[in-house]
Formats: C-alpha cells, structure tokens, sequence
C-alpha cells in the first residue's frame, strides 16, 4: 500500500520575509497531496538584541525543530535569509546540530530544496543557496532545484527574486519590503513541484 511523502519546511526568518514564503511553499506542497508540516529554527540572538533590532515576535504556530526530527521527514524545503552572501547563523547553529545524524547516516536518500531573502539582487540569490549545498552533500541529501520550468521566473514586468535554486525575495536595505505577489506564486508552485516529485519517488 502507498503512502504519503511527509515533507517539512524549516526556517528562520528575522524581519518576517521568509515566514511569508514559507507559508506558499506549505501551501504549495499541501496541494501537491504531501503532508507538509512548518517549523522554525531556534533564535540564537538574545532578546535584548532582537528589541534593538526592531524584529517583530515569532510565530507562535510554528514549533521549533530539533536536528532528531529530520528523520521523520522523506524531504525538506528550508528557509534561509542571505548573511553576506551565505546562510545566517541560526541555519548554520542547526545544521550543525546534525553531527549525530550525520554519523549513523540516517539522512542518507532524502530531498531537499531551499528558499531565500536577501536585501538587494546582486546580494546573495544563488550563494546562500550555494551554501546549504556542503550539508546536504555530507549527508547524502539529494538537492532539489526549481530550474526554470516557471516562466515566472523569467518575467520582467517587475523586479523580483528568486532563481532556479529556490524561490526567493528581495527586502530592500532597510527590509521594509515585503514579498510581492509574484514572489509568492513562485513560493508556491517551489512547493507543490517538490511535492509531486516526492509523489513519483517515495511510495
């Protein structure tokens, strides 16, 4: 008898940007059919910092993950704001969390894919996505990219993020954007090809 892939998405989000895509790649991936859950990364910044940062609270429905819980997952689809090109600290603190996953191999064979928020285009689109590639090759993760099956990606009309290694959002210097419409169409449709092509493999 088949069964569902179960997929989580992860994230850590600071400002909100990425909280938003998240919920399109859930939304995404819930209408692929998957069952798709949403958690976010433990905060290592001290709340004083956070105050003084102007960083609104966290979601108070989204749980936080610990590194064991990967295991009950077939795929994953993480989060991940740009830090000077690169995964924040946060992301890095979790991945890094793994080391006993790692050992036993017990992420071997799984997916994932990755989304991102940086503040300008030429600001880390692609290399933060780069970046997570050294953990899921460690553990023998498969990546999976968007490509540029959505013409989405290609349109013009508007400034935008995104690439053909995840979905994605610009926020401006001063991170008073927010992720456009166009932005979180292709959040969604991130998620619901990550869902149909975990349909095709794990049954």
């Amino acid at each position: 008898m088949s069964r569902l892939p179960v997929v989580y998405v992860i994230y850590y989000s600071t400002f909100g940007h990425i909280e938003k895509l998240a919920r399109e790649i859930l939304r995404g991936l819930q209408e692929s059919g998957v069952q798709a859950k949403l958690f976010q990364v433990a905060e290592t910044l001290p709340q004083e910092v956070l105050d003084k940062m102007g960083a609104p609270p966290k979601a108070t429905d989204v749980p936080v993950i610990k590194a064991s819980q990967l295991t009950e997952a077939d795929g994953f689809v993480f989060g991940v704001p740009t830090r000077f090109g690169t995964t924040p600290s946060q992301i890095k603190a979790f991945f890094d969390s793994c080391g006993q996953l790692w050992k036993s191999g017990a992420l071997y064979g799984k997916f994932a894919g990755c989304f991102f928020s940086t503040s300008s285009q030429g600001s880390g689109q692609e290399t933060t996505a780069l970046s997570c590639v050294p953990f899921f090759v460690h553990h023998g993760i498969n990546f999976v990219p968007i490509g540029y099956k959505s013409q989405k990606l290609v349109d013009n009309t508007d400034i935008h993020g995104g690439s053909p290694w995840g979905a994605g959002t610009i926020t401006g210097a001063d991170g008073k954007r927010m992720p456009s419409e166009l932005e979180l169409q292709i959040a969604q449709f991130q998620g619901a090809e990550f869902g149909n092509l975990l349909k095709k493999i794990i049954h």
